[in-house]
């Protein structure tokens, strides 16, 4: 793992087995010591923010008793710059398309458990977007947007009254067609767990055009 900057040396070299043992590992690297306040699982996906720290191994894999305090360490926050800092056209989305891309995540996880509470949201890869348009039919120096769509890679806490706190991946997806008609927009969303990129990306070419039945490549 990276090394955070800010170093401090801790008393004495730690002696617990899963510590020694993941140090003989890392030879030249360094142990993470994570936050369980935040995060039930060390062995699936860590935000940044529920690492305290970590521990410097030497080359021989065995522990310094250097440690190295993580200043993000705290509260795990949403995360979604990869999506807004992407240069494409997101005016589809509203006004907010954070706010809009979260509660759409919020109301898949929703429609499979009603008390469905989302902790944070950490979008982890640049979306794969499509738009489709068409020009205008009294001027073609305009071009009409008429459906767009995207995949969104994430990492996510949801907790619920049931399971208590989950963390997911996967990938979220949201096509909306008939953008220059607002009055018969059609949107709809997909949720894919333990799913990639690339084979969200992929179905985003059907998804598009399947939203209002059509299968339009004029519009390309």
């Amino acid at each position: 793992m990276g090394r955070f900057g800010w170093r401090n040396r801790r008393k004495g070299i730690p002696t617990e087995p899963a510590l020694v043992a993941a140090a003989a590992e890392h030879p030249g690297g360094s142990v993470a010591e994570i936050d369980r306040t935040y995060i039930d699982d060390p062995d699936g996906y860590v935000p940044p923010e529920a690492i305290r720290g970590a521990w410097l191994v030497d080359s021989s894999g065995k522990l310094t008793g250097e440690y190295q305090e993580n200043p993000r360490h705290g509260v795990p926050q949403d995360d979604f710059g990869k999506l807004t800092d992407a240069d494409h056209w997101l005016g589809w989305l509203g006004d907010d398309p954070v706010a809009a891309v979260r509660e759409g995540i919020e109301e898949c996880l929703r429609a499979q458990v009603a008390d469905a509470a989302v902790e944070w949201v950490k979008i982890l890869e640049t979306p794969r977007f499509l738009t489709g348009a068409r020009r205008h039919p009294e001027d073609e120096q305009v071009v009409l947007v008429t459906r767009a769509a995207l995949a969104a890679p994430f990492a996510l806490s949801v907790r619920t009254t049931q399971h208590g706190r989950s963390v997911l991946l996967g990938v979220f997806s949201w096509a909306a067609a008939n953008l220059s008609t607002p009055e018969v927009r059609k949107d709809r969303h997909w949720f894919d767990l333990g799913v990639e990129l690339d084979w969200a990306g992929e179905r985003l070419q059907e998804r598009i055009y399947e939203i209002d039945g059509r299968d339009d490549t004029a519009e390309r």
